[in-house]
């Protein structure tokens, strides 16, 4: 008698159970679809728990990446609610210590105050004091001051985020299960098989697994970032999440500002490592004393597992600059990995009928996650 495996089934595939995997879980679930989904490792332990935990919309250029954005705070705020975890709704501060970073940020409200839905606004130094006890208000020119940025702690909220799908009908997930092949929607896994209506391909800095030829063709690269986790016996609040002027020529949303080439040319001349390592500076917090501060960015193929001290040294002096923590100590160091499409917000890619990989998010995983699953499920009806 020949055997014959049982093939499971379900509406709706996922392979990846970081925030990408999570989201379009979330928002399949919503149209009472079954999912399942696969996740090799016992937990998600990937770049979706080594970040700043940041729904960071004025990050984003002002078309479908600030939309994508604010469409996923949205859905970041409904969805602690329901599975309990801590979202912080505290806005962000862009610091200004030099008459040309305030020349940018005075630039930037004059081009899209008005017509992007940016929720910002100039504040004075005594302002910014008032918003943040913890701001070195020596030389502080003012900040921009945005509403829209919120803060989770990525670990609780990633693992608050499964539980709850879990608990819910039609869901059935799969820690510890490889998924090996994809083939006219039939999954081969490492604990049996499945078969799936639509398959969505959510698997972060693995490009050699499923479909490594789209990886290559799409000509990917991977970037390493290094943060720290501070702890200080000062027990306060941070506030709004806080950076300076090197943020502000890190994303897109201030790439129109033609005051910005100053802030560059001066940062280049004074500190060239700052663009060397790919350093700009944030500082988020998820309990009190304890400060969450990066990054670096540094784009390869291959990702080297040696971090520098040194460049988390550039890191912690800069920080130095902006906030006034007295006696703070380095109790946790690590490096996350992200893919990136140059030039491209993500990747969505159909390999085969009924599979869409999507992926290289670019480090705004937990920002634009929720918006683009949600653009996902829309293109299936």
């Amino acid at each position: 008698m020949m055997y014959s495996e049982k093939i499971s089934t379900a509406d709706i595939a996922i392979v990846g159970g970081g925030i990408v995997g999570l989201a379009h879980a979330y928002h399949a679930l919503l149209r009472g679809l079954r999912v399942v989904l696969f996740e090799r490792d016992g937990q998600a332990v990937g770049a979706s728990v080594r970040n700043f935990g940041l729904i960071w919309p004025i990050g984003q250029e002002p078309a479908e990446g600030l939309n994508l954005a604010l469409r996923s705070r949205t859905h970041w705020i409904g969805l602690s609610e329901k599975a309990g975890f801590r979202l912080q709704q505290n806005g962000s501060l862009h610091l200004a210590y030099h008459d040309d970073e305030w020349q940018v940020l005075q630039e930037f409200v004059a081009l899209y105050q008005k017509t992007a839905p940016y929720q910002v606004e100039l504040l004075s130094k005594k302002e910014v004091l008032q918003k943040s006890p913890v701001v070195n208000g020596e030389a502080l020119k003012g900040a921009l001051w945005s509403a829209t940025e919120c803060t989770v702690n990525p670990r609780e909220a990633i693992a608050s985020i499964t539980t709850w799908l879990i608990s819910q009908p039609g869901f059935v997930f799969r820690p510890g299960t490889a998924v090996t092949g994809i083939e006219n929607g039939v999954i081969t896994t490492s604990g049996g098989t499945w078969q799936a209506q639509h398959i969505f391909v959510c698997n972060g800095a693995d490009f050699a697994t499923l479909y490594p030829e789209v990886f290559s063709e799409q000509e990917l690269v991977k970037c390493k970032l290094q943060m720290m986790k501070l702890a200080t016996d000062d027990q306060g609040e941070l506030g709004p999440t806080l950076c300076a002027g090197l943020t502000l020529r890190h994303y897109p949303a201030f790439q129109h500002c033609t005051t910005l080439v100053k802030v560059d040319e001066r940062y280049d001349v004074q500190q060239p490592e700052f663009k060397t390592h790919g350093i700009h500076v944030l500082v988020s917090q998820h309990a009190p004393g304890e400060w969450i501060v990066g990054d670096s960015h540094t784009y390869s193929k291959t990702v080297l597992p040696f971090d520098s001290e040194d460049i988390n040294n550039l890191i912690l002096a800069y920080m130095d600059t902006f906030m006034q923590l007295k006696k703070y100590r380095v109790v946790e160091r690590w490096h996350g990995v992200y893919p990136k499409k140059q030039g491209s917000l993500y990747l969505m890619h159909q390999p085969e009928r009924g599979v869409m990989v999507v992926n290289a998010l670019g480090g705004a995983g937990m920002t634009l996650s929720f918006g683009l699953a949600e653009k996902a499920m829309e293109q299936l009806v």
